[in-house]
């Protein structure tokens, strides 16, 4: 079979599905209460959140810790509607646990949704 290498433009990001959206933004509208403001300075803590924790994940040197910044991004995210992160930390956390060794690729597609969700952040 002959896969096509074309791509298509994505479509604007208010139009994306939800899991497909950096951030869900109905979830955090309910979140806030359906206060737009309150909505956009959670996400501000949130990008702060994200980098800090996302800096202690590169910086662990043991499992325990590791998992801890993984669960901790996991919540934010979730928290958020950032369902990218949210999932990829689930899936990192999850196989720690079961006793698979890190994956660095793991780790860089949890770098690359955080610097996505930043920059819809910083687009808002």
């Amino acid at each position: 079979m002959v896969r096509s290498t074309a791509v298509a433009a994505a479509p604007a990001s208010n139009v994306l599905p939800l899991r497909q959206r950096p951030v869900d933004m109905d979830h955090l509208t309910k979140q806030a209460l359906g206060d737009r403001e309150l909505g956009k300075e959670i996400l501000i803590l949130f990008d702060q959140t994200a980098q800090t924790y996302f800096s202690r994940i590169e910086r662990s040197t043991n499992v325990p810790e590791l998992l801890m910044h993984l669960h901790t991004l996991k919540g934010a995210a979730s928290g958020v509607g950032a369902w990218g992160i949210a999932d990829l930390a689930r899936i990192a956390e999850s196989e720690l646990r079961s006793g698979q060794p890190v994956n660095p690729e793991r780790i860089d597609d949890i770098d690359m949704a955080v610097q996505e969700v930043s920059a819809f952040i910083a687009g808002l």
